[in-house]
This record gives structure tokens, sequence and C-alpha cells, in this order.
């Protein structure tokens, strides 16, 4: 890995440890619980709502997904 990608992910990594991140985790968290099926209006809200979901999933799997990505490279780099 070069010392680049090394430091792309340790400004990750730094991020994910700082309570601003947990937080905002947290609030993701709370809105994709919140959705209810029964509050969904029409079609047009259907897709809001599927198209809002689908980012927060995407952000609540960013910081298991840096890390996997991260394991996979140090891996290559050992073998």
């Amino acid at each position: 890995m070069s010392p680049e990608e090394q430091k792309y992910y340790e400004t990750y990594f730094d991020l994910f440890l700082h309570p601003g991140w947990k937080q905002f985790v947290e609030e993701i968290n709370d809105i994709l619980d919140n959705h209810r099926i029964e509050d969904i209006k029409n079609e047009h809200q259907l897709a809001f709502v599927k198209g809002e979901r689908e980012a927060l999933f995407r952000v609540r799997r960013f910081e298991t997904g840096m890390k996997s990505a991260y394991d996979v490279l140090t891996r290559q780099d050992d073998a």
C-alpha cells in the first residue's frame, strides 16, 4: 500500500473514532427505524423514501466498507 493510500484510510479511521461520527450514525439509525410504510401516501413519496433509505444505508455501511477494503489491501501487501 502506498503512503498516500495509507493516509487516505487513516484519515477515515480517525473520523470513525470521533464522537460526531458516532452521533451522525445514531441519527441515521433513528431515521431508518422511524420510517413506517403506513405513513407513505403515494408513489411519489414512496420513491422519495426509497431513495432516502438507500442513501442512509450507504452512509451507515460506509465505515464497515472502508475497514473491509483496508483489510483486503493489507492482506494483499502481506502476500
